[in-house]
């Protein structure tokens, strides 16, 4: 089942092709800033992948000439009391987990910038392609708010040292910076963006996705264990997927030199 298409004028745009669904940030004038309701369209819509069994991979693009910049600050400085402010971050965070724990693999088409919570976006999606052009930052530092919720993905995804530099000054990043900490996968010319984030995609989509909600929810959770917990978990992962049916599809196919034929159990 594929999602109806959206108004023109929508805050987020979704275009499903070849198993891929594309969720496109739309608000250019403003840079993609995170409002309360986009927050809302893109957890809802991110949902609603999650259950879509024709949904294999999901892309995260901005429309306009940035990918994010961070919170909407006028929306937040004209409801600044403490229990707007609670239920702004609160629902972030749960955007980002849901990303994070989303059982199908998600990747961050990068373009322009990608600053505070728009960096905190790109590090909670499981990959990022991005243009040679892009710049990313954590600037909350230069005005007296620091980057504490974007931090929590920003060190999951990067060394502490190249984590703790971006936070403390704020300094924007190009993208080749980007890639060598490990911000980003990969960095490709602006017009090539598109293709080279498709094929990626592409490449992904045609694996089991079976296969793929077992190690993406694996590969977070024994992140966080001990080494004797991880391996636990793992052998029990591995047990799971071995007994599925995906599996043995993919070993018969592999041992009979044919393509397999995947089933999603």
């Amino acid at each position: 089942m594929h999602a109806p298409a959206p108004p023109d004028d929508a805050i987020l745009l979704r275009r499903d092709a070849g198993g891929v669904a594309w969720l496109t940030l739309n608000r250019p004038a403003a840079r993609n800033a995170l409002s309360v309701g986009l927050i809302a369209a893109l957890d809802s819509t991110l949902q609603a992948a999650a259950a879509d069994a024709a949904v294999k991979v999901v892309v995260i693009a901005g429309n306009g000439p940035a990918f994010c910049a961070g919170h909407d600050l006028r929306e937040m400085r004209a409801n600044p009391d403490r229990e707007a402010t609670e239920a702004l971050f609160a629902s972030c965070a749960a955007l980002m987990t849901r990303i994070v724990r989303l059982p199908k693999p998600v990747i961050a088409r990068v373009h322009g910038i990608a600053t505070a919570a728009g960096c905190q976006l790109v590090a909670s999606c499981d990959l990022a392609v991005a243009a040679g052009t892009a710049r990313f930052a954590t600037p909350g530092v230069n005005i007296g708010l620091f980057c504490s919720t974007p931090m929590v993905a920003l060190t999951r995804a990067v060394g502490r040292k190249a984590a703790m530099e971006m936070l403390l000054t704020g300094e924007l990043i190009d993208a080749a910076r980007a890639r060598e900490i490990g911000l980003i996968n990969r960095v490709v010319p602006e017009v090539d963006l598109d293709d080279a984030v498709q094929a990626l995609a592409a490449q992904i989509a045609a694996k089991s996705p079976l296969t793929l909600a077992i190690g993406k929810e694996l590969f977070h959770a024994q992140a966080e264990l001990p080494l004797d917990d991880a391996y636990r978990l793992a052998a029990a992962a591995m047990t799971r997927n071995m007994l599925a049916r995906d599996a043995a599809e993919g070993i018969d196919a592999f041992l009979s030199k044919r393509p397999p034929v995947w089933t999603g159990t």
